[in-house]
């Protein structure tokens, strides 16, 4: 079905086309026989895996910047994810950079983005994600305060991991404000959170990575993190999302920031700003490249991160990741769990199926 739908998509601009799907799914997800029909089409035996203290059904998630306001969480995990990652959100809305901001390189099956973190917010994503809390938003702007334990999560059959990013206009100075508030937010709601300090689509949030920064950062979220957890008695695994532009010391320094700050895993990698062996005509646009082209230096990264960690922490490869073989590949080499994205646009959902029946 999808090698139909395709070309039709690839002639829209990436963005629209990006936005429709989206729309697709979130309406296919809210309606039981239409959810149904999405599970039945794309039924994926059960692979399930260990991470972080959960139980995942299968170790195939969806990774963040597809769903950046959550909207479409039933519609994904019907898809046969194991776990869908939604934002990045940021506290206060945002639009993130100016159109075009999305480019397929068709040629490299690839893609530049330079979205940069747009979002509607935290308040828009707390209600997407809990039906209790709007009225709970109508009672606090009527004055009537709001209770932070009534909430109920929206219902899904995969985990769901809600990636974190500051605004921005914040400083770097001021963005442990930004991240301690979205934990405060979305603790209580998240299986896991990852907190993204290297999209290279907002100007000096990569400096947020260097190993100083990222533990002072990181222990000052480790401690909202515990007060979390005992106001609603739920154990909430953090995990740190990493550049695949660091060179080997750095990712060293970084890793063991995380390790130091009792971080809960790693996820490797973002985009990255190397254009290498690229065919395409749009090669030279600015944004961060994924798809085929990281590949190799997602493999590389993800090899020196299990060595680093040596099973202290679970893994989440991400980057490059376009058929079974590369999938199962990243297992073999000592992730525990795998995301997709680019893989999706060029393969479409038929994919998710295709890995598992691999392994």
């Amino acid at each position: 079905m999808y090698n139909l739908i395709r070309p039709y998509l690839f002639r829209l601009d990436p963005e629209v086309a990006h936005e429709r799907t989206l729309k697709a799914l979130r309406l296919a997800g809210n309606f039981a026989p239409s959810r149904w029909m999405l599970q039945l089409l794309f039924y994926a035996p059960s692979k399930p895996v260990d991470a972080f203290g959960l139980t995942f059904k299968n170790p195939i998630g969806i990774a963040a910047g597809y769903d950046k306001d959550g909207i479409a969480i039933r519609g994904l995990s019907a898809l046969g994810f194991g776990h869908v990652e939604i934002g990045t959100v940021t506290s206060l809305p945002q639009p993130g950079n100016p159109s075009p901001r999305i480019f397929r390189l068709v040629e490299d099956e690839a893609v530049i983005n330079r979205m940069g973190f747009p979002s509607r917010g935290s308040e828009f994503m707390q209600v997407e994600l809990d039906p209790a809390y709007k009225a709970n938003f109508v009672e606090r702007i009527l004055g009537f305060g709001r209770s932070r334990t009534r909430f109920k999560r929206l219902s899904t059959s995969a985990m769901l991991g809600i990636n974190l990013g500051k605004n921005k206009n914040t400083p770097n100075e001021e963005a442990v404000l930004d991240y301690l508030a979205l934990v405060q937010n979305f603790g209580r709601y998240a299986d896991y959170l990852a907190i993204n300090v290297s999209s290279p689509n907002t100007a000096g949030l990569r400096d947020l990575q260097s190993r100083a920064v990222l533990e002072t950062l990181l222990g000052h979220i480790h401690q909202q993190r515990l007060l979390e957890q005992k106001q609603y008695k739920k154990r909430i695994p953090i995990l740190v999302k990493l550049s695949p532009d660091m060179t080997k010391a750095e990712l060293d320094d970084a890793i063991e920031a995380v390790l130091r700050s009792r971080m809960d895993g790693i996820i490797v990698t973002n985009t990255t700003l190397g254009r290498d062996g690229l065919q395409s005509s749009q090669k030279g646009e600015s944004g961060g490249l994924s798809g085929s082209p990281l590949r190799a230096r997602s493999e590389a990264v993800l090899a020196q991160t299990v060595k680093k960690v040596n099973g202290q922490v679970s893994i989440v490869s991400v980057g490059g990741i376009m058929n079974p073989d590369d999938a199962k590949k990243r297992l073999d080499m000592g992730a525990t769990l795998i995301q997709i994205y680019t893989g999706l646009i060029y393969r479409g959902p038929r994919l998710v199926r295709e890995i598992l029946h691999s392994l």
